[in-house]
């Protein structure tokens, strides 16, 4: 570190506040500055001819809202809904998603500086929509580059 560069000094007290959420037992994170709102599980209207992971649409106060079905998408092993399951709604570029979930944990804030964008590690899902990894004392959480998953 350079403590001489303002920019390296200001980028390793910088801190992102995250939604953490599980998928098939592992931790993931999105920045919450994308996330309009956790649901509980509802109803989906399922989409004729959508790709596989599209689990359908909801109607969220006058809004109709893609589902996007994580566990389809990374191919995960089979998702089952239950009381812990969520919808997290995204908004995007101002595009609105949603993801399921097997369930939200915890909204923590992350040091920016502790986040390795090195993405080589082990993953279940496609290395090009891993923002980094971060340590949580025994945890591992993986960050989602959300911009890339819509993509």
């Amino acid at each position: 570190m350079n403590l001489s560069n303002p920019n390296e000094m200001e980028k390793n007290q910088e801190k992102i506040q995250v939604v953490v959420f599980h998928l098939a037992g592992v931790e993931y994170a999105v920045e919450i500055t994308y996330v309009e709102e956790i649901n509980r599980f509802m109803n989906i209207t399922r989409v004729p001819h959508a790709p596989s992971y599209i689990e359908g649409v909801i109607n969220l106060r006058g809004s109709i809202i893609p589902i996007i079905n994580l566990h389809k998408k990374f191919s995960l092993a089979g998702q089952k809904f239950d009381n812990y399951t969520r919808i997290i709604v995204l908004k995007i570029n101002d595009i609105e998603a949603a993801i399921i979930v097997d369930k939200v944990s915890e909204v923590m804030f992350l040091d920016v500086a502790n986040i390795t964008e090195d993405t080589q590690f082990f993953s279940p899902i496609n290395a090009e929509v891993i923002e980094g990894m971060v340590k949580v004392e025994d945890r591992l959480i993986i960050v989602l580059d959300l911009i890339k998953l819509f993509a």
